[in-house]
């Protein structure tokens, strides 16, 4: 059972009462129902934020999520709980200062909860994977690199492997088992993605940019969502958390790491994305180039530099509706 903490404000913002809710989501909304009147509410983002959100609209004047990380800047207390949470919520509604967060359509949510879980299944499969090399160099059997042991014929040869001990057989069995099902399922997976990038032209749009596959392609249309929320193309950076930290104070300013704030999933691809570009396009080479200024300690640099700098394209593409501009690759 979750307990959830509200404060209500009134017009002139004071607290006029805060109670506790026990149970589901589903008690809030009802309890906010029976008001009977038109009211603004806000609530922090968190697991199930969307359908909290759903559900709040036909009801309230207004609906606010706000964003746990920038809350957590602004207020930095020794003192925190739910109840001086909810009132701290409540007055930064009311002097309409909350850090609010984007909230897509459920169609949305729904993709982009696809694409992570596509994510959360690869790494299952590839720790299987591990497993069954570790299974074979603990027993002293040589196996080929590479890809080439998880083809058909390299299974096969796995299948047939003869081990000093019949448990360690056995543990080789119920791995290939289940690397089998996680294959079913990643193919069952994919297949639902392909049909929802297919039917979104943003995902073909950004297609046409040198090493940019339906993967990259769809994770960034689908977290950008609608580009128009983004007046400028440098905010894509911070959103993707490719900026880097920054101090600055008299005179001096450092920059360090990447805030790595926003979905890593999007990182990986982008960052994936710019070495597929490096190699296919003289354009992007320039820029890569260009930021590692022939030191190969900067390589790093230069490589989240250059997955930026394709984040910049890919929401200016989707602005304009204009495909990549093969003629400024000579």
């Amino acid at each position: 059972m979750c307990i959830r903490d509200r404060c209500i404000l009134d017009r002139n913002g004071k607290r006029v009462k805060q109670m506790q809710v026990r149970g589901h989501r589903s008690k809030v909304v009802e309890r906010l129902r029976d008001l009977g009147q038109r009211f603004a509410v806000c609530y922090e983002a968190s697991c199930g934020y969307g359908w909290l959100y759903d559900q709040l609209r036909p009801i309230a004047a207004r609906v606010v999520v706000a964003h746990p990380g920038q809350l957590r800047l602004i207020f930095r207390s020794k003192r925190k709980n739910d109840r001086v949470d909810a009132e701290k919520l409540a007055k930064l509604l009311f002097l309409d200062e909350v850090p609010t967060v984007y909230v897509p359509s459920v169609d949305v949510r729904s993709w982009r909860s696809l694409i992570e879980f596509r994510q959360r299944l690869l790494g299952r499969r590839t720790r299987v994977k591990n497993g069954l090399r570790a299974l074979l160099r603990g027993h002293g059997v040589a196996a080929v690199s590479g890809k080439r042991l998880w083809t058909i014929k390299g299974r096969a040869w796995l299948g047939e492997v003869e081990f000093a001990a019949p448990q360690a057989a056995l543990q080789r069995d119920l791995l290939l088992d289940e690397l089998k099902s996680y294959d079913t399922q990643m193919a069952r997976l994919e297949k639902e993605l392909n049909t929802i990038a297919q039917s979104h032209p943003g995902v073909h749009l950004l297609r046409t940019i040198p090493g940019v596959g339906p993967r990259t392609a769809e994770a960034v249309v689908a977290y950008i969502d609608d580009a128009r929320r983004f007046s400028r193309s440098k905010k894509i950076g911070s959103y993707f958390g490719l900026v880097p930290c920054q101090d600055q104070s008299a005179g001096l300013n450092r920059l360090g790491h990447i805030t790595r704030q926003g979905p890593a999933t999007v990182r990986k691809f982008l960052a994936e994305a710019a070495w597929q570009g490096i190699r296919r396009s003289e354009r992007i080479r320039v820029h890569f180039e260009r930021v590692q200024r022939g030191d190969r300690k900067r390589k790093k640099i230069a490589l989240v530099a250059t997955a930026h700098y394709l984040a910049r394209v890919m929401l200016s593409m989707l602005w304009t509706g204009e495909a990549w501009r093969w003629d400024q690759e000579q």
